[in-house]
């Protein structure tokens, strides 16, 4: 998920998928903890992801105050 496709969704889109990466993270951890999680790396493209969402969703919240 790149910031080019972020920013041509709508902000409940942005959301949905804030939503949808957090369980995942959630989950992530979970298999993390009892020693299941096999691709480590997942974790911190979730975070990257979530990171980018929420830029994503500040910026169009600026832009609609102005």
């Amino acid at each position: 998920m790149n910031a080019q496709e972020l920013k041509a969704k709508t902000p409940d889109e942005l959301r949905d998928a804030l939503v949808a990466l957090k369980k995942e993270a959630f989950n992530l951890r979970f298999q993390q903890a009892t020693n299941q999680l096999e691709n480590t790396a997942r974790m911190r493209a979730v975070r990257r992801d979530v990171a980018r969402v929420k830029t994503v969703l500040n910026q169009k919240a600026a832009e609609a105050a102005k």
